[in-house]
């Protein structure tokens, strides 16, 4: 990318931070997602499952938030592209929003190993 700025933690700190105010801002489907994650900490840690199993359950849920972010830049590009209907566009968001599906599928596979072994 030509106009790439120098690397800066600083700055590119703020750049992440940017973009999640973005993103919670603009995105119903990120702050869904953030309730989603909040509540389940909370079931994850009334569970009293110990420890290393919590910890796996947690660290699960953020797979999902992860996931949202990808799809939102995604939908973003497609949107720089063209506001016009487009069945690539279609398939590229469709594909985005597969991928967030498939984590809560993790989610949901890893909660239950966990819980159930």
């Amino acid at each position: 990318m030509l106009n790439k700025p120098k690397y800066n933690l600083f700055k590119n700190t703020n750049y992440a931070i940017a973009g999640l105010k973005d993103i919670y801002q603009n995105e119903t489907s990120f702050k869904a997602q953030l309730i989603a994650f909040a509540s389940l900490c909370v079931v994850a840690l009334f569970l009293n499952l110990g420890y290393i199993k919590t910890s796996i359950m947690i660290v699960s849920l953020f797979l999902p938030l992860l996931c949202e972010v990808a799809n939102s830049a995604i939908e973003r590009t497609v949107d720089l592209v063209t506001l016009e209907y487009h069945e690539l566009a279609k398939k590229a968001k469709d594909a985005g929003a597969t991928m967030v599906f498939i984590a809560y599928i993790v989610v949901f596979v890893i909660w239950l190993l966990v819980i159930f072994y």
